[in-house]
């Protein structure tokens, strides 16, 4: 297995709710934290990259809204992921 599908697997365990739970809110946002800071690394090397911006801002787009979801619904969540994942807010 390659790097980027064990980080997948570790995110996925560590934000599941239950044992089958593969396309929560939750592991979504942290699956998209993974995307960010991978792209965000990318543009340290290549800051020309217009293309892949795109898909930056997506991402980051995304996650914004799945975390006011998260922060409208389910408050107790919202804080965990935000914990677990290092984001600020």
């Amino acid at each position: 297995m390659d790097k980027n599908t064990e980080n997948k697997k570790k995110i996925v365990k560590s934000l599941s709710i239950s044992e089958k739970d593969t396309g929560s809110s939750e592991i979504q946002i942290g699956l998209l934290t993974q995307k960010i800071e991978k792209l965000s690394k990318h543009f340290q090397r290549f800051k020309k990259d217009k293309h892949s911006s795109m898909g930056l801002k997506k991402a980051v787009n995304r996650r914004k809204t799945l975390l006011e979801y998260l922060k409208k619904n389910n408050i107790e969540s919202y804080n965990n992921v935000l914990n677990k994942l290092n984001l600020r807010k």
